[in-house]
């Protein structure tokens, strides 16, 4: 007994030691918020402010320390989150994850995005310079001095900033960022691959049912895909079975599952549908005050934390550098407010998604496999051929020997079939390879400039000028300003294509057709664009991904928009208030109507009608009465409803392909578009001989039988928000089980792809089909009345420490679509830090 005694005392200690040591971790971990720090590199002292809707201020006495000091709360508040993000940029994840993220790296290597910035730098006005430079510096200042302990991620995985090289953050990163962004954004080459892919087991006819045209147009390319690429033997002989999904990682495979998430990403690159935005601006002449009015709500990848951080920047003008007065959404790893407003003007973003990616099919010089085909200036010769360009990247590998990767470039760009195991598995790369061009790489990058340029406009025409520098990915900007000025304008850099070019950027084209290389690009002045004229005489202007380009448009942008059900709902409830202000504008960011469910839900009513051979028909047959198309988060209807739509999909659209074409296109496509044109023709071809009323049918039941598997045989206690949890992933802990319920941030919420209040679910058929992963990354609307009654919301918290009471305390309120102030200047602080040289 005495021996147990001493056991359970020294167990008593050792958990008692523990306790005091994780709180003073926790404590050494946590930013200071108030008192006075030292920051090497600061010119003068600044202020760091918190007011009680957390958004932080920053108060400095020239631009350059207001950036160095922006660069140092990042440091402190979303450390690991840069860190993360500079080795995805640099490819240095298997430095730290080991094999299991080598092909992401050897992906983003391929790409060169970090080459790129690097040439962009040379380049780069000094204007930019001075801001990365100061932001930068600001970064290695918080390592240098700071008391404050490394977040506990870099401790689970063994890293330290800035890994082998030691630098935390360069200018060049900054740089390397916003191409980031562009490459998440603005990226279809996953499209035309996904053309090609199809196209060999469809007619080219089917391949446009596959993919249809924007809603009212024809197809933008008359060429004979299935008949050109099988004509050129791109395709593999001995092409492999369907593929293999991995239903589950063993336990202590931390490491493996970390990667997972990572390497789902990387192979989501390329990708653009679903990505998008809403952003309107109302006149004054349709508002209450009779001024202006902006909503925005940028949808993206939800994470935890957010990619966003909001912030105030403040200082008067110093030596070359104007007056800096900007409140809004930053993002770590750029010294800028990306999204927000001046003290006269705001701004806002949604994704235009033009085609600035290309993809080239190189030929292989079957004599020398170093070289590739080219167009022949020799009229004498049908043939020519020139040598790739190569480089040897060296991937250090965490217990293994350091890996060699040889990138090749060809003209066009970086191969990236040699990084993409999709490609490969497809053509036959003894004959072809598949290069990339992508305008965001080019030289003549300039975005970061519009950005700074921005945050110092104060009307709505100062706002378009400083949009002019912009370059990638395309926006659409919407602005207003308190003087009663509005404009929209279409920002950044989009390929001309030739008269030739019968493909148009659709799918790959023959690299050595010089008919497809692009020739110039869209004049700045003539992209498209809404004056305060145009937008008044009709009392608003939005967007939501749709096309943008007017009728008879000169210029041929692309064909892959969004479908435009969010934009005609936005207009909808638009033109339905004669006079609107926040809290209208509020309620429309909160709509859950689903156009897209209203189109298809007929057909589901229709096989509710006839006789379903399943024990649950009755009840679902209640549940779905008066369903109107809502997708609200405590019914079961837009459960069963988004159930039956994603067996449907799979029944028709996935036994047309076969598994192997369809599971690598299906999931972060949805093929809404091609199920509503099959179901409207009773199209057999499709459906098969038993047509579509039994391939309904069968879809319903497979559906219920799902739902009663997942959710008991209660039809009463299923709810749409069960499934559809918003799911803001931490990387890359969000794939690991016994880390993920302490880093993500989850919440129940309404809504689908075609919502205003958006929430995107890929049905890949993993344990969480249905949760919502892309979403309002921020809300924000913008009273030019009194833009002191201006408000935001995002879905997580402005810390980046897992352990602080403001990791995710936005949760709540962006769920139920509430709001916080942003005010420049608020009633009162709840924190004040005073940085000092």
């Amino acid at each position: 007994m005495i021996w147990f005694k001493r056991v359970l005392l020294g167990f008593a200690v050792l958990l008692l030691i523990a306790a005091a040591a994780g709180g003073v971790y926790i404590y050494r971990a946590s930013p200071a918020l108030d008192g006075e720090l030292r920051a090497a590199g600061l010119l003068g002292p600044v202020t760091v402010a918190r007011d009680p809707a957390d958004v932080t201020h920053i108060k400095a006495q020239s631009p350059r320390d207001a950036w160095f000091a922006l660069g140092y709360v990042h440091a402190q508040e979303r450390g690991w989150q840069l860190e993360f993000n500079r080795r995805v940029m640099h490819g240095e994840l298997s430095e730290v994850f080991g094999p299991a993220t080598l092909e992401t790296d050897k992906l983003l290597r391929t790409l060169g995005v970090v080459r790129a910035a690097e040439r962009q730098w040379l380049t780069l006005p000094a204007e930019g310079r001075d801001a990365m430079q100061a932001y930068s510096e600001g970064i290695s200042a918080f390592y240098a001095g700071s008391p404050q302990a490394l977040q506990p991620e870099f401790h689970i995985v063994g890293a330290r900033p800035g890994g082998a090289s030691g630098v935390a953050w360069s200018p060049v990163d900054s740089l390397a960022w916003s191409l980031m962004m562009a490459l998440d954004l603005g990226g279809n080459w996953g499209t035309e691959f996904a053309r090609l892919s199809a196209a060999r087991v469809l007619k080219t006819g089917e391949l446009w049912q596959l993919f249809p045209p924007y809603p009212g147009e024809q197809p933008a390319s008359s060429v004979d895909f299935a008949k050109l690429y099988a004509g050129l033997g791109v395709y593999r002989a001995d092409l492999p079975g369907a593929p293999q999904k991995v239903s589950g990682r063993p336990a202590a495979s931390t490491a493996l599952a970390m990667a997972e998430g990572i390497n789902d990403w990387a192979a989501s690159l390329g990708q653009v549908d679903g990505k998008g935005s809403n952003n309107w601006v109302v006149a004054g002449a349709h508002s209450a005050s009779g001024k202006p009015l902006l909503a925005n709500d940028p949808h993206l990848g939800l994470s935890a934390p957010a990619i966003w951080y909001f912030a105030r920047l403040q200082a008067p003008a110093a030596g070359s550098a104007a007056g800096l007065d900007v409140i809004g959404a930053t993002l770590p790893g750029l010294p800028f407010v990306v999204m927000g407003r001046t003290a006269k003007a705001a701004w806002g973003f949604t994704n235009t998604a033009p085609d600035v990616q290309d993809l080239y099919l190189e030929q292989i010089n079957p004599a020398n496999p170093r070289q590739y085909r080219v167009p022949s200036t020799d009229t004498s010769k049908a043939e020519a051929w020139a040598d790739f360009a190569n480089r040897l990247e060296i991937i250090r590998v965490k217990g293994q020997p350091d890996f060699l990767l040889d990138v090749r470039e060809s003209r066009h760009g970086p191969v990236l079939s040699d990084a993409q195991k999709s490609h490969g598995e497809l053509i036959d790369t003894r004959k072809y390879v598949i290069a990339l061009r992508w305008s965001a790489l080019d030289a003549d990058n300039q975005t970061v400039l519009a950005g700074l340029r921005a945050n110092r406009a104060q009307s709505a025409d100062e706002m378009v000028a400083a949009f002019a520098a912009y370059h990638s990915p395309m926006q659409n900007v919407v602005t207003a300003d308190v003087d009663g000025g509005v404009a929209f304008k279409a920002v950044g850099k989009v390929p001309l294509r030739k008269p030739g070019n019968d493909i148009r950027g659709i799918a790959p084209s023959p690299g050595w057709e010089d008919r497809y290389d692009w020739d110039g690009w869209l004049p700045y002045a003539q992209t498209p664009e809404a004056g305060r004229a145009a937008i008044e005489a009709k009392g608003w202007w939005s967007t939501a991904n749709q096309r943008i380009t007017p009728p008879a448009y000169p210029f041929f942008m692309g064909q892959d928009w969004t479908v435009p059900y969010r934009y005609e709902r936005i207009e909808q409830l638009l033109a339905a208030t004669p006079k609107h202000d926040a809290a209208s504008m509020q309620k429309i960011q909160a709509d859950q109507m689903s156009p897209a469910t209203v189109k298809l839900l007929p057909f589901l009513q229709k096989t509710l009608a006839q006789p379903v051979n399943h024990p649950l028909a009755e009840a679902v047959r209640k549940t779905m009465a008066g369903f109107d198309g809502s997708m609200r988060a405590e019914q079961a209807a837009p459960l069963v409803f988004a159930a039956w739509a994603d067996e449907l999909t799979r029944g028709i659209v996935g036994g047309k392909l076969g598994e192997a074409v369809f599971r690598p296109l299906y999931g972060k496509r949805h093929f809404r578009g091609t199920l509503e044109d099959v179901l409207e023709r009773q199209d057999a071809n499709w459906c098969g001989a038993a047509g579509c009323e039994a391939q309904s049918a069968a879809a319903l039941v497979r559906a219920l039988d799902r739902l009663q598997a997942d959710y008991g045989a209660d039809v009463g206690g299923w709810a749409w928000g069960r499934a559809h949890v918003a799911l803001s992933a931490h990387k890359p802990f969000g794939n690991v089980s016994w880390l993920a319920p302490w880093f993500d941030v989850r919440v129940p919420t309404g809504g689908d792809t075609f919502t205003i209040n958006v929430g995107q679910y890929w049905a890949t058929g993993d344990a969480t089909p249905f949760a919502n992963r892309q979403a309002a990354s921020l809300r924000a609307v913008y009273d030019m009345a009194d833009p002191e009654n201006s408000r935001f919301i995002y879905q997580t918290g402005q810390s980046g420490l897992v352990f602080s009471g403001r990791y995710r305390d936005m949760r709540d309120s962006w769920a139920a679509v509430q709001y916080r102030p942003l005010q420049m200047n608020p009633p009162a602080f709840a924190h004040q830090l005073t940085l000092r040289p």
